[in-house]
């Protein structure tokens, strides 16, 4: 049977459009397919500076740029008893960016679909994919519309954590220490610092629960709770009550909330953190959503989805030059997602633990931890030996904070009594 296109790709997000747009401009043939129409809402909407590497390869910067996103320095971490800690970009080890942005994604997903079009990719809106067959010479996709089937070489699942190959092999493995469940929504008129500190994404860390809250273009921010999805059960609200009610109960929230509106309905999700326990197979690759999400916190979403999609392209353009290379190529391609992911579900797992965060909001400035965390921070893979070694002095503390809660001030994450 011919093969139509080289690679098809399903799902149109980042790492789609990321994968379809470096494939289509090394001179592939390429077809996205997507159930939605774009723009559509997602959440997700801080980005990490190492992401830009990627966005300028693609060579959708200046479309970015003339996007008017806000453009974010740092981080701020807050315990809900008050302590508070800032990182900026810019203090990195070896920081190379110092700024990134905070993106509404309906409008930065669309700008990466449509340059993947412009890039040459053969791009198909609310063309869902009903089913697929993978063989010997490659795959058959068939669209849930009732249109012609498609016969590709290659195919990138890039269909978000309902990703179709792995629920057809069955490759889901869920964290069960991360079993949690977030509601979120759109405000306008939350209260902001001037200048860059007015763009730090924040996140408050409380006993029971977490809150970001990412300023966005304009007047609007992201506001979103996460909790156990046991205590979501226990608390038998609807996601706009429990939203509400949280941002009430921690004076931390509701001191910048004064004058702010909700200007969209309120979203809830759970069961959002897992990996597939492969990432490739002979015909196909996961990236993006479909390969895996650790957890909201620290901003890895858009980055992973940008990576994976970058290192799919790289790794099929490699294979479809020299098809001897495919089983290397892909193994390479799953060890070092899977490296990230593993950095990700490490220190995702340690933000919910007193120690860390206890250490975390009284950093040492010695042997340039500091910085060490704030490259982590910034998206920065951790392959060089001065970080690793670093990192290893900083899980040091945090042991020995468990052990004496002596390198750190003890913090209770609850409200001071009015």
């Amino acid at each position: 049977m011919s093969h139509a296109f080289d690679i098809a790709i399903i799902g149109g997000g980042p790492a789609g459009s990321s994968a379809g747009t470096l494939l289509a401009q090394a001179g592939r043939s390429v077809v996205i397919f997507d159930k939605e129409k774009f723009p559509r809402f997602r959440v997700g909407e801080s980005m990490l500076p190492t992401s830009l590497n990627t966005l300028e390869r693609m060579g959708v910067m200046p479309k970015i740029d003339a996007g008017g996103f806000l453009i974010k320095h740092g981080g701020e971490i807050v315990s809900a008893c008050g302590k508070r800690v800032r990182f900026y970009f810019r203090n990195g080890l070896k920081a190379k960016r110092a700024t990134a942005y905070q993106v509404i994604r309906s409008e930065f997903d669309k700008i990466l679909l449509d340059h993947a079009a412009a890039s040459g990719c053969d791009v198909r809106e609310q063309a869902p994919i009903g089913a697929f067959e993978i063989d010997d010479e490659g795959v058959t996709l068939h669209p849930g519309d009732g249109k012609d089937s498609v016969r590709s070489r290659y195919v990138i699942d890039c269909s978000g954590r309902n990703c179709l190959i792995g629920t057809r092999y069955k490759l889901r493995q869920p964290f069960p220490n991360l079993r949690k469940f977030s509601v979120f929504a759109y405000y306008e008129d939350v209260a902001r610092h001037e200048g860059p500190d007015g763009t730090l994404t924040r996140m408050v860390r409380a006993k029971d629960c977490w809150f970001w809250m990412i300023p966005l273009q304009g007047r609007t921010t992201s506001i979103g709770v996460v909790m156990d999805a046991e205590k979501f059960r226990e608390l038998n609200k609807t996601p706009e009550e429990a939203l509400a009610d949280c941002i009430s109960e921690h004076p931390m929230v509701n001191e910048w909330m004064g004058s702010a509106k909700r200007v969209t309905q309120v979203y809830a999700t759970g069961d959002f953190s897992y990996r597939n326990s492969r990432l490739a197979g002979d015909h196909w690759l996961l990236a993006g959503d479909a390969a895996g999400f650790v957890d909201p916190v620290f901003s890895s979403g858009v980055y992973l989805a940008l990576l994976s999609g970058e290192l799919a392209a790289d790794s099929l353009n490699k294979v479809l030059d020299q098809p001897q290379t495919r089983a290397k190529a892909f193994r390479c391609y799953e060890r070092r997602i899977g490296r990230v992911l593993n950095v990700y579900l490490r220190w995702a797992s340690a933000w919910y633990t007193q120690e860390f965060m206890e250490v975390f909001l009284y950093p040492k400035e010695m042997l340039e931890i500091v910085p060490t965390v704030s490259a982590v921070l910034s998206g920065n893979e951790i392959r060089d030996f001065g970080m690793r070694w670093r990192l290893c002095i900083f899980d040091i503390l945090v042991a020995l904070q468990k052990r004496t809660s002596r390198v750190a001030p003890r913090l209770t994450f609850t409200p001071k009594a009015s």
